[in-house]
């Protein structure tokens, strides 16, 4: 023991005669007081507080940081750094909670005194700060729910206005307040508006924060406080209070419409929101909807209108193609053709059409007879053909239902003897004269018996 008390005196004398060769009148010092005497005491407290804290003799290493703290408050981030380690260690060694709590609570004044006089540090001014207590107090203080959250509030809009948000503070913020809900101390409402108004924060993300993304959509997700009902409870009285309102209105559209709902208010809030901020996005929602319950005019509708809206040829693309399978899914073969006809005109190499276009050909075929019928396999066979390779790329999950319509389709294909008697020959050219592909250029081919 002697011996480390001789050391420590040592190293302390090293840095007083240190600071006897200094010339403490220079103006660069000025920051450590008004005479160059003080100057020379606060920074020989400085140089103790570190040394202090070092060895744990905490008493006199707080006597130190106390004395820094009323002369010199601005003149050195270290103060901060050496007086929180300093009170980490006593909040460790802390016999009672009442005193823990003290030295707690003293760890966060020190970011706020350090906020008051280095807020405006390039590198680790007010917004690192913030961000730092709110870590800390989370760890350190974590049973004060509220305080937490005012932490992490206060933090996250101080790099909003600096534009640098932390998706990963988001993210830790958001996973507590979820905690919150489920433990009753914060409502639905507060975790539906957080999530609204902070999603935007997770929007171009680097690929490495994706992680973090993943996290607030699943503890949001997995909260409860979004599902169809809760979301009806909190929006039904706002909407009719307010019915114009378009804020309002798009906010309770689009967490309904990320919630899968289906119920009459949804789709009055959707009809009402497009009405007010009509837009393909909206309409193409709108139209999902109505299409899962099964209300395929009001899906066509707006399907078309989403159509109307939109003036990138990709999404009309897309567009057309939607069109196309609902207009089949209800027989309607006509319309569907010339939808997926659409598409093809825009891109010859889109995968869905000559699949689905196929399909319609076969039952518009219907109402033909003999080798002209016989005709439509033909063209049915090379458009599924064509489709095969494309969906590999782009929808494998349809490749095994293409294979299988090509073997129907060739296995319908006229044998010799019927080629034979309308007096075409296998590898001529047959011009279609029946059905929706009629005036469609195909190859003669028979099937082997």
């Amino acid at each position: 023991m002697k011996a480390i008390k001789f050391l420590i005196v040592a190293a302390m004398a090293a840095v007083a005669s240190s600071a006897a060769a200094q010339d403490f009148s220079d103006p660069k010092y000025a920051k450590w007081g008004e005479t160059p005497e003080e100057r020379k005491e606060n920074m020989l407290a400085s140089s103790y507080l570190k040394e202090e804290t070092a060895n744990r003799h905490f008493n006199s290493a707080a006597h130190y940081l106390q004395l820094l703290l009323e002369k010199c408050p601005s003149a050195s981030e270290n103060i901060y750094v050496n007086g929180v380690k300093l009170y980490k260690d006593k909040a460790n060694r802390a016999e009672t909670l009442a005193e823990k709590k003290v030295y707690v609570d003293s760890i966060l004044y020190l970011y706020d005194v350090r906020i008051e006089n280095f807020g405006n540090h390039p590198k680790r001014g007010r917004v690192y700060l913030l961000e730092r207590k709110a870590r800390e107090y989370l760890t350190l203080k974590g049973d004060d729910r509220e305080g937490v959250a005012e932490a992490f509030e206060t933090a996250i809009a101080a790099q909003a206005q600096a534009g640098v948000v932390d998706p990963e503070v988001v993210a830790i913020y958001f996973k507590n307040l979820c905690d919150d809900y489920q433990n009753d101390i914060v409502d639905a409402m507060t975790i539906v508006n957080t999530y609204d108004a902070y999603a935007k924060y997770f929007e171009n993300i680097a690929p490495e924060q994706q992680e973090f993304k993943d996290q607030f959509e699943q503890c949001f997700g997995m909260s409860g406080a979004a599902s169809c009902e809760n979301l009806e409870a909190i929006f039904s009285k706002k909407v009719a209070d307010a019915p114009e309102d378009a804020k309002l209105i798009e906010q309770a559209f689009k967490l309904m419409a990320r919630a899968n709902c289906s119920s009459a208010f949804f789709f009055t809030v959707g009809e009402k929101h497009y009405s007010l901020q009509p837009s393909s996005e909206v309409a193409m929602l709108l139209a999902q909807g109505f299409q899962d319950v099964k209300n395929f005019d009001k899906a066509n509708q707006y399907l078309r209108e989403a159509l109307a809206a939109e003036t990138v040829a990709e999404e009309r693309e897309k567009l057309y193609v939607r069109i196309g399978i609902l207009e089949m899914s209800i027989n309607n073969f006509a319309s569907a053709v010339e939808a997926f006809r659409e598409a093809q005109a825009i891109n010859p190499e889109n995968a869905h059409a000559p699949f689905f276009l196929a399909q319609c050909y076969v039952n518009g075929a219907k109402g033909c007879t003999g080798l002209a019928k016989d005709a439509i396999y033909w063209v049915a066979y090379d458009l599924i053909q064509k489709s095969l390779p494309l969906l590999e790329a782009s929808d494998p999950d349809r490749v095994e239902a293409a294979m299988q319509l090509a073997s129907a389709y060739r296995a319908a294909f006229p044998t010799s003897e019927e080629c034979f008697f309308n007096e075409v020959a296998d590898g001529s050219t047959y011009i279609v004269n029946c059905g929706f592909a009629h005036g469609v250029a195909t190859t003669v081919r028979s099937r082997a018996k």
